[in-house]
Formats: structure tokens, C-alpha cells, sequence
């Protein structure tokens, strides 16, 4: 884990592309207003390889995000989940779990909490049944006019400091 760098943006770019429709798929453009706001940009590697991303982004944005949107609304402080992404040839051997382990590092303290939305429509059972697992619960549905799309919003309390190993996180 670490802090993303440019020479990793045309990474995770296709990347995040790569992986549609669990995320959207990102312009140039859009992808650079995202990584300019976002508060916690971290990339996983293994063997020198890219093999996994998350970005997140504090309450409080100008952001075209619905999901983001529907948070803020609902008013309080967080930290937007805002994508992650794991490389199919690294799921299941925990890299999924050490970025979120290092996003509630770095949420602690700064958030209370995490959120984050799972699409319904079209169907992403592994990543629901994933983030039910490390304690994000449901707290609304919110569902496109034409029915084509649905997501899923959840969130989870960030530890408390004290029961945090003590590592220096990324910075911010």
C-alpha cells in the first residue's frame, strides 16, 4: 500500500475502466477532478504490479456524484468511498481488505464514518456480501427514473484511535 503518484494515474484509470459496470467508467477529465479533491488516493501493488485502488473524498464537495449527493443530504460528516478497485487476478488473497483496512486507518480520528454505495442493478452480490462483512450496513436505496440502475448505500463507524495499531497512515 501507498500513496498513489502520477506516473500511476494511466493505471488506474484503466483500471477503474476495466471494471465497469461495478463502477462507472471515468474521462480523462473526470478522473482528474476526482483524484484533485479527493482526499485519500491509495494504490495496492504486488510484484511491482498495480493491482488494486480506492479514492475517497470528504463531505461537503460540489460533486455530480448522485450517490455522493445522496449522503450529503442527509447532512453529517464522512468520507465518501468514492471507488475501489481490485485487479481480477488479485481478488480473493486479501487485497480488498488492506485497502479498507488502510482507508479506516486513515478515516479515524478525521470521519466518523465511511460511506459508500454497492450497485443492486446491475447485481454485484460478491462486493455486497464483502462489505457486510466488514460492518457496513445498509441505509438506503436509491434506485435511477428508468429502473436500469440501483445501488445500495452503506456505512460503517471508523475505529476509535485507541484500537488502532500505531502506524503512520498515508498522508493526507
Amino acid at each position: 500500500m501507498r500513496d498513489a503518484i502520477a506516473p500511476d494515474h494511466a493505471a488506474v484509470l484503466a483500471l477503474n475502466n476495466g471494471a465497469t459496470p461495478h463502477v462507472n467508467a471515468l474521462s480523462e477529465r473526470d478522473f482528474s477532478w476526482i483524484i484533485s479533491h479527493a482526499d485519500y488516493f491509495r494504490v495496492a501493488e504486488a510484484d511491482s504490479e498495480l493491482v488494486g485502488f480506492v479514492i475517497a473524498l470528504k463531505a461537503g464537495l460540489e460533486y455530480w456524484s448522485l450517490n455522493y449527493r445522496w449522503f450529503t443530504e442527509r447532512g453529517g460528516d464522512f468520507l465518501y468511498l468514492d471507488r475501489v478497485v481490485v485487479a481480477e487476478q488479485a481478488r480473493g488473497i486479501g487485497v480488498g481488505r488492506a485497502l479498507y483496512d488502510d482507508i479506516d486507518r486513515f478515516a479515524s480520528g478525521r470521519w466518523p464514518r465511511i460511506t459508500l454505495e454497492v450497485n443492486l442493478l446491475p447485481p454485484n452480490p460478491g462486493s455486497l456480501a464483502f462489505h457486510e462483512r466488514l460492518g457496513f450496513g445498509k441505509v438506503g436505496v436509491r434506485e435511477e427514473e428508468n429502473g436500469t440502475k440501483a445501488v445500495v448505500l452503506m456505512e460503517r463507524a471508523t475505529s476509535s484511535p485507541s484500537s488502532l495499531p500505531d502506524t503512520d497512515g498515508p498522508s493526507s
